[in-house]
Formats: structure tokens, sequence, C-alpha cells
């Protein structure tokens, strides 16, 4: 159990400033749905899916590409710069590009006169692809402290700035404290563009804390090097954007498939509710930071695929921890967004559920990883994106968002079961497959059987979520009686 409890302390370590980041942002979610309208909302949603999908150009798959040879190389350093100086300079390129040609650019997303907001992301996104490598660095080489403390720095920063645009300064403005001069500039109307300074001023400060540990041998860069580094990343940059179009492309064809005058705003409400619907999200981006240099570590341990397997069955059984209980207390949740956003909840639990989906097949891509079979990534990903595409153009201009919840649920399912099929073909691990049936259907069966609460008081549905939610431990402890046994006596000898 020695390694599950190094992965599961260092998912702790790194998940700690990943999940607050993600927290902190949904504790914003308030304050956005309340100081900007649904369609606001929407714009604000629509750009940063886009700047997801870029996000994922910039880097190319050069991360994991970084760990897959950094892990095994003679001159590790060699590595490191010839990513990182990679990454430099097509960051670099990007940035100009989006300065020089930035009204061209608005016009082509659909943002027309919004020149600066194209500005502002390509500065974010520059910085942030740079920052990529050298946090990198820390994850590989185990300075999981340093790595949580910068990241943290970012979120405060981040939230502070956000804090002080859209409540300190609009306080200040109204009470006539503030006037004149840099007021002039600071009080304007349009809100959305703090939202995006507020993040370029925390990439920005991140990366000049980064500056001492950055490195930089120019003479290091070895372009023979790169050449097997991109051989290998490029079917990862493939399967990243094909994995960004099941992950964000919805609300692009949101916008664009639906009615003009409501497009904005039922993306809003679609975004506002996938803020609650990813919750799910927090615990898979804390285990994949990592999970990824630990399962490149074991892979040459004897016992390696039985710690796979043992790594997947209590995966599965934090996610459904993490469904049931955001499904049976959902009337406490949801009242972190605005009121008018609430008309989506339907989409929650479909989410969720294809949420699980992916958390799982994250779990199961290690195995084209670990065997240098990179392209089935891309191969699942360019499926999945296929599955996405098509369900949402067929299914939007009929079912709305509700139609995009369902394509992505039957999307990352699809890439799951497939990815399954073919790891046992190339890489077979013996998962327990009962126990994860077992602990993700029941948490299924409990959510279903609390909807028949459903027309009594709130007090009532949240004594009956509570007691269903103790009988799912009861069983899972049932279950785990053995291994709990274990873990008792062992922290009793200690």
């Amino acid at each position: 159990m020695n390694p599950l409890k190094k992965l599961a302390g260092q998912t702790i370590i790194y998940g700690i400033p990943s999940v607050l980041l993600r927290v902190l942002s949904y504790l914003l979610t308030p304050l956005y749905t309340r100081v900007l309208d649904t369609a606001e909302y929407g714009t604000y949603v629509y750009l940063y899916s886009i700047v997801a999908f870029m996000i994922v150009v910039l880097t190319y798959g050069m991360e994991t590409a970084f760990f897959r040879f950094y892990s095994k190389s003679d001159d590790p350093p060699k590595v490191y710069n010839t990513v990182f100086l990679s990454i430099l300079g097509t960051s670099t390129a990007f940035v100009l590009i989006t300065i020089f040609f930035s009204s061209s650019i608005a016009t082509l997303v659909g943002v027309q006169g919004k020149s600066d907001y194209i500005v502002y992301f390509g500065l974010i996104l520059g910085l942030d692809a740079v920052s990529s490598i050298p946090f990198a660095l820390l994850r590989a080489t185990g300075k999981a402290a340093r790595f949580a403390a910068l990241r943290m720095v970012n979120i405060l920063v981040n939230i502070s700035f956000n804090l002080l645009f859209l409540i300190v300064f609009p306080w200040l403005f109204k009470s006539g404290i503030l006037n004149g001069g840099i007021a002039d500039y600071l009080h304007s109307d349009d809100l959305i563009q703090y939202i995006f300074i507020s993040n370029l001023i925390a990439s920005a400060v991140t990366l000049l804390l980064l500056l001492p540990s950055l490195s930089i041998n120019f003479q290091k860069f070895s372009f023979s090097l790169w050449l097997k580094l991109f051989k290998y990343a490029f079917p990862l940059l493939i399967a990243g954007l094909a994995g960004i179009i099941n992950e964000t492309f919805d609300r692009v064809l949101l916008k664009h498939l639906l009615p003009t005058d409501l497009a904005d705003s039922l993306v809003g409400i679609y975004g506002a509710c996938y803020k609650i619907s990813i919750l799910i999200t927090l615990f898979i981006q804390a285990f994949r930071y990592a999970a990824e240099p630990f399962f490149f570590s074991q892979a040459n341990n004897s016992d390696s695929k039985r710690v796979y397997s043992l790594i997947l069955t209590y995966f599965v059984l934090a996610l459904s921890l993490i469904f049931l209980v955001t499904m049976l207390f959902l009337d406490l949740i949801i009242v972190f967004i605005g009121e008018d956003f609430r008309v989506g909840r339907p989409v929650i639990p479909i989410l969720m559920i294809a949420n699980v989906f992916l958390g799982v097949f994250y779990n199961l891509s290690i195995w084209y990883k670990l065997t240098n079979q990179t392209i089935y990534g891309a191969y699942l990903s360019i499926i999945g994106a296929a599955v996405t595409l098509l369900l949402n153009l067929w299914m939007i201009p009929d079912y709305g968002y509700m139609g995009s919840a369902w394509a992505t649920l039957v999307c990352y399912f699809v890439m799951m079961v497939i990815s399954y099929r073919w790891g046992q073909k190339h890489y077979p691990v013996n998962y327990n497959l009962r126990k994860i049936f077992t602990f993700f259907g029941l948490a299924l069966v409990l959510f279903f059987i609390s909807k028949l609460f459903d027309s009594l008081s709130f007090n009532a549905r949240l004594v009956a979520s509570f007691g269903l939610f103790m009988f799912y431990l009861v069983v899972v402890a049932f279950i785990e009686q053995k291994n709990l046994k274990l873990l008792f006596l062992k922290v009793g000898k200690t």
C-alpha cells in the first residue's frame, strides 16, 4: 500500500492549490452571476471556452513529453531546456500575433469591437504556457510544497483583484471617494474586462515568482531531442485539441446554433450550472497532477499493474462519493449561483455522471502513455470530438443546452469504453470491475431514490438525503471491511 499512500499524499499536496483555485473560482460564481446578467455571463463563458482551447495549442503536448523523457534521461537539464525554450519561442510568437491582429481576431471569434479582450487573453495564454514547464519541473523533482505555494499565490492574486475591480472600486465610485484621474479608467460598465485583467495580473505575478527557478541554458537546447519530444507530443496535441472540443466546444456551438437573441443568455445559464457539475473535476484535476509523474515512476516495478488496478478502484469510489454528496445536497449547493441561472438545474446530474466517465478515462489513459503509443490518445479524443460535434449539431437546435449535456455524457462514455477495450489488448490490467460497478452503481441508485423525496419539505429532504448518504457509507465499509481492519491494525501499531 506504500505506493498508494505516496500517491494519496501527492494528490493532496498538488490538489490543495488546484482544488482551491476551482473552489474560489466557484465562490466567485455568485459574484459573477449577480453583477453580470445572463447574456454578459454567457460572453464570459464563451471567451474562456476559447482560452481553454488555445492553451492546449500553446503547450502542444510538451508537458507530458517532458515527464516521459525527463524521468528516463541521462541529461535531465537538456530535456528541460529543450522543452522550455520551445514553449517560450512559440508563446512569444503567439502573443505578438494576438497584439498585432487583435481587431481581426475579435471579429473572427464574434466579439467585434473588443480587441482589448484579445490582447488580454493573448498575454494570459502566453504567460501561462511559459509557466507550465517550470511548474512541470517542480512536479517531476518532487518539489510539491513550492508548487503548491506558487499556485496559491496565483489564486489569491486573481481573487483579490476580482474583488477589487468588481466590488471595492464600484463602491468607492458610488460613494464618491474615488473620482477623477485613474477613476475615469477604472470606472467602466464593461465588467468582463476586469475579469481578464485580474487573470492577467495573477499570471504575470506567478511567472515573476518562477524566474529564480527557470534555470535557462540556451546551450542545452537540442534540436534532435526536440524532434523526438515533438514526435511523442504531437499525437497528444491532437488528443488535447479533440479533448478540449469535448470539454468546452459545446458552449461555442450553443452560441452559434441558438437564436441570436437567446444564445448568450442560454450559454450563461449552462455555464453557471456547469460550474456546479464540475465540482467532481476538483478531485480529478488534483489526481492528475500527482498521477502522471507517479504512474511513470511506477512503470518498472514488478507489481505496477496491481497498483494501477487498486488506484482505479478507489478513484471510482472517491468520484462516487463526490457525485452522491453533490446530488443529495444540491438544494444547498445551487444557491451559490444567481436565481436567474438556476433554471438550468436539470443538466447538473447529467454533467456530473459525464465527468465520472471522464475521470475514469483519464485513469485508463495511462496505458498508451506507458507503451509510447500516444497516437491512440489522439484516436480516442478524435472519436470523442466526432461524437460531441455530431450530437451537439443534431440536438442543440431542438433541445438547447440539455442536448449539449447529453452529448457530453455519451461522448465520455464512448471514450471510456473504447479506451478500456484497447488498453486491455495492448497493456492488460486486471481491474476490479465488480467493485467499480458496485461503488458507482449504488451511488446512482441512491440518487434516483432521492428523487422520490422531491415533493417533501426542504428539511425533510435534507434528513432523507443524509440517511441515504450514511447508508452508502455503511455498504462501502462492509465491502471494504478487510482493508479497513488492516488499516486500523497498522494505525494501532504506530
